[in-house]
């Protein structure tokens, strides 16, 4: 059985032949490979397409390694496409791992790149380009200019919990059960055991991602690196800045002097960790205020499996979980998600009337519009409801309100217009927002 990966299969074909390269990004081993070599493939053969009019360079493997320069990638395609009366498509994977190489006709000039062979090779009308890549800094804001406009970037996530269970069916809670347990990488599924998922998300980490941190950004403090892995995973959903790490690692630690960690350093580390997908920052936002929050922010992971794994799969608070795979699936909607910040009066220690700011989980947009939601796993009490609802009456306007929730299946509103909502049906439902 198939795992299908209709919305980005969807967003793909809607880019082809628009003479832009399409870059497929995301965190290693999420599926970009097998929604580009597998089922783009299998949609351009349904399509009439030749196979051998689709061109697949593989860089992680050693057949391919030679495609690493990018002057050997550009005079292969070329030699088998320049001229030629039929349309072709090129697949190249894991483009991050081409190298750099002299410039043969100016040895002492800037270094050939990938950027060059593939804005060369994008100047042939019969090639539809498409790569897929592993990081941000390389395939994300660098693009921006390398390419000169001329790219269209496909970011994919791990499965969605709607993907997940479309492939395992059965009973939607126990599915849910384990889809918090262990995530949604593609190849969790086909592994035979509680044993053999574990194994294999722990592995990752120090198999594939940490040692491709460590080897591209050249990390000197692979300890403080490792260290920042684990609180940032530890503290998902909870508020917390390079500051407050590096000084939670000194103390834990007890640095001093020259071993002493810099906010600079976390800060930087956290920006590999970003960079590599593992995880992403949503920023404060003041609602009524219109403005950023430098810090405190939260980071999520980009797979709850993978930040259960890293700390052992302890610290299963069902809260923070569930409000990790709820931003995790907002962003696989495609929206931007922030959080809210609101401010209302409150009474000091002292009895004072002070403002007091409230803060609303997410807020998520496309384009003008937006959507307040809070993640609530549980409310007990009318006392507990009305502190998710207060945040809501605060925000001077009428966008739609929801209260994502573990606690209830069917789906109602009250008085005020607020959606509660129970989390399997938020997340099964795609005509939500």
């Amino acid at each position: 059985m198939e795992i299908r990966r209709d919305r980005y299969l969807r967003k793909i074909i809607s880019y082809m032949w628009d003479g832009q390269v399409k870059v497929i990004t995301g965190i290693r081993r999420c599926g970009k490979s097998y929604l580009l070599r597998t089922i783009f493939k299998n949609y351009l053969l349904t399509e009439g397409v030749p196979e051998d009019h689709i061109l697949s360079f593989e860089l992680d493997l050693a057949r391919d390694i030679r495609y690493r320069d990018p002057l050997e990638l550009a005079r292969t395609v070329r030699s088998r496409t320049e001229g030629h009366p039929d349309p072709f498509y090129l697949f190249v994977d894991e483009i991050q791992l081409s190298d750099e190489v002299p410039n043969p006709y100016n040895p002492g000039g800037k270094a050939i790149t990938f950027y060059d062979a593939l804005n060369d090779l994008n100047s042939l009308p019969n090639l539809d380009i498409y790569v897929t890549g592993s990081n941000s800094k390389m395939l994300s804001s660098d693009i921006l200019t390398e390419f000169r406009g001329r790219s269209d970037e496909i970011r994919v996530h791990p499965l969605s919990f709607s993907e997940y269970y479309a492939f395992t069916g059965g009973d939607k809670s126990d599915a849910f059960d384990d889809y918090a347990f262990y995530g949604g990488l593609p190849l969790i599924l086909s592994r035979p055991d509680e044993t053999s998922k574990m194994e294999y998300l722990q592995s990752l980490f120090s198999e594939v991602y940490l040692r491709d941190i460590i080897e591209r950004k050249k990390v000197k403090r692979e300890d403080v690196l490792s260290a920042t892995l684990d609180l940032l995973c530890s503290s998902v959903g909870s508020l917390t800045n390079p500051n407050n790490i590096a000084n939670s690692l000194n103390s834990r630690q007890k640095l001093n002097g020259n071993n002493t960690v810099a906010p600079n350093t976390v800060k930087a580390y956290i920006g590999h960790l970003a960079d590599a997908y593992l995880f992403e920052e949503c920023k404060r936002f003041d609602v009524r205020g219109k403005d950023y929050f430098d810090y405190p922010n939260k980071y999520y992971c980009d797979d709850i499996g993978l930040r259960n794994a890293r700390i052992g799969f302890r610290q299963q608070e069902m809260t923070h979980i569930m409000e990790n795979i709820l931003y995790n699936d907002l962003r696989i909607r495609g929206c931007a998600v922030d959080i809210g910040v609101v401010y209302g009066t409150g009474k000091n220690r002292s009895g004072q009337t002070v403002q007091v700011a409230r803060e609303i989980d997410f807020i998520a947009s496309r384009g003008n519009r937006k959507t307040y939601i809070q993640s609530a796993y549980a409310l007990e009490n009318e006392e507990k409801a009305a502190a998710e609802n207060k945040p809501f009456a605060l925000t001077g306007d009428s966008f739609p309100k929801i209260i994502v929730r573990h606690d209830i299946r069917k789906r109602w509103y009250d008085e005020n217009g607020i959606l509660n909502i129970g989390i399997l049906d938020f997340l099964l439902d795609e005509t939500i927002l």
